[in-house]
């Protein structure tokens, strides 16, 4: 058993801001899956929402949100986060990372435009925010002295006091976690505890997601007792590269921002683009939110068969192209795809989870002593739709907020765990059944459950999840843990969230669209499921 005063599971930009906020006056442990880099934030190309310039205001910024979440957003949550928006890129200046300047000032940050903002407010990194972000703070994680970084290590379960049996609290005590080099699970326990997990793009066929956002967070937290909210709302990028030898490939919002479009293939010769198709569909065309430009080409591709469309920015020049999309340049030329001459073939693909885990303003769950930042959480900041770079943004300012409520906690000793028991398991007999699993469960989510629903479709895939969950769990219970199992197991609990609460919703908002279901009704209200106990 290992014990620390905080542990954090994820190493996205939640947990890693958190992490080094708490270390000045905590001993933290950061739990990752495989190595520092491999979260989702790393692979955010877009940036940072935040008003930086003088002609721009927190009410814009404030207003563009909610247009965005249908509705569905929380005032405070919004006014909390929008507010807190400069400070939180201030935090990330001052540890060095190295934001785009100005061409004409390089006192100032460049700020891009992208879809659903009316202002330029996008603090990037070139085109490769997230990642510049995370190298920056993975060095300072590293030699920190009051951080012990567990990477190779996967989150198996909460341990809480009601598995400790202690039926006058409600609290959580730290976690078991299987090290995925050693095969074996530790009792990790700490005072605190908070969920940086990510999202649940790999419950999707097709996502932009790197392999470990299997909605674990969601998944432990729900089984725990927490309440999850609004997991209906799965953003569906409107930009995946598509091509055979490009895995999850995102194409940035900064492109349309900057002055992308969307054609359709060329009628005579499928391998040119053609005309464009946005206008017709929304007045904002491709500057309007994701979810409407994903619905778009969904129905664009529908119609007309299409296996993909294009986004054709060639008419900018080279130069523009090569500093503002340097990473997306490179990597279409290795493709044979040259933006600067090329349009580049996309599809939609699965790409962040609005709802998750309910918190308050504090980042603190229905647990006591548990916390939930970034994707994992539901803030009420989204709504039925993120706004574009809303999200890197959510990370900081909540870890900030995580930071301040756990220095004005009492201090709870941390009890003695029990041990991982798996003295009635033996090592599995067929593997098998955790890919053949895994691969029916994505395959009939993209199909039924994705960005357009029916209740019959969401009738027949809730049947699937009901006999999948029924197969895991018996393999659970009988055989030791993997990553593969407790990742498999993960995904059928978030699938399972996700289309209980596609069902609650009667009505088309934001990005849940159902047919038989076409129109918003007039009051909006979250989906909002509580666990028995």
């Amino acid at each position: 058993m290992k014990n620390f005063d905080v542990l954090i599971i994820g190493s996205g930009l939640a947990g890693m801001s958190l992490a080094l906020r708490l270390a000045e006056t905590q001993k933290v442990a950061l739990l990752t899956k495989h190595e520092l880099l491999d979260a989702a934030s790393a692979w955010a190309q877009g940036g940072i929402a935040a008003v930086m310039s003088d002609d721009d205001s927190a009410e814009n910024h404030i207003r563009d949100t909610h247009v965005a979440g249908a509705g569905l957003c929380k005032d405070d949550a919004v006014r909390f986060v929008v507010e807190h928006g400069k400070d939180a890129v201030q935090w990330l200046v001052n540890q060095g990372v190295p934001f785009t300047r100005d061409d004409n000032n390089h006192a100032e940050l460049h700020l891009t435009r992208e879809g659903g903002h009316s202002h330029r407010r996008i603090a990037h990194a070139a085109d490769a925010t997230g990642r510049a972000v995370q190298k920056t703070l993975v060095s300072q994680l590293k030699e920190h002295p009051n951080i012990e970084v567990l990477e190779h290590h996967i989150a198996v379960d909460l341990i809480t006091s009601k598995k400790l049996n202690r039926t006058t609290e409600n609290r959580c005590y730290g976690a078991y976690a299987l090290n995925n080099k050693t095969g074996k699970v530790y009792t990790i326990g700490a005072r605190f505890t908070a969920l940086a997990t990510g999202g649940a793009g790999k419950v999707y066929l097709y996502t932009t997601n790197p392999d470990v956002a299997t909605g674990d967070g969601v998944a432990m937290g729900w089984r725990a007792g927490c309440r999850v909210a609004n997991m209906e709302f799965m953003q569906f990028h409107p930009t995946c590269l598509y091509h055979p030898a490009a895995k999850s490939y995102l194409i940035t919002e900064a492109v349309r921002g900057e002055g992308g479009y969307l054609k359709l293939p060329d009628a005579n010769d499928k391998t040119r683009a053609g005309e464009r198709f946005m206008p017709a569909h929304d007045e904002r065309a491709e500057l309007a939110p994701r979810d409407v430009v994903a619905r778009a080409i969904d129905y664009e591709m529908k119609k007309r068969g299409l296996d993909f469309v294009y986004l054709d920015i060639s008419h900018k020049s080279p130069e523009f192209l090569k500093s503002h999309f340097p990473n997306i340049y490179e990597k279409c030329l290795t493709l044979g795809i040259d933006i600067t001459t090329d349009a580049i073939p996309i599809v939609p693909a699965a790409h962040y989870t609005c709802g998750g885990l309910v918190t308050d303003l504090r980042g603190r769950t229905d647990i006591d002593n548990l916390y939930a930042i970034g994707e994992v959480s539901c803030t009420g900041l989204h709504g039925a739709n993120r706004l574009a770079s809303n999200s890197l943004l959510e990370c900081l300012v909540f870890s900030d907020a995580v930071v301040k409520d756990i220095a004005a906690a009492k201090s709870v000793e941390t009890p003695a765990l029990p041990a991982w028991d798996e003295s009635r398991v033996t090592n599995a007999d067929e593997e098998v059944i955790i890919s053949h699993n895994w691969d029916e469960l994505r395959r009939f989510m993209w199909d039924y459950v994705g960005i357009v629903r029916t209740d019959k479709r969401l009738e027949r895939a809730m049947h699937r999840i009901n006999l999948l969950k029924d197969e895991i769990q018996e393999y659970y219970a009988n055989f030791r843990v993997s990553n593969d199992l407790i990742e498999l197991r993960n995904l059928v609990q978030t699938a399972e969230l996700i289309v209980r609460c596609a069902s609650m919703r009667h009505e088309s908002r934001g990005l849940h669209y159902s047919a038989d279901y076409p129109n918003m009704l007039p009051v909006a209200a979250d989906s909002i499921l509580t666990p028995k106990n």
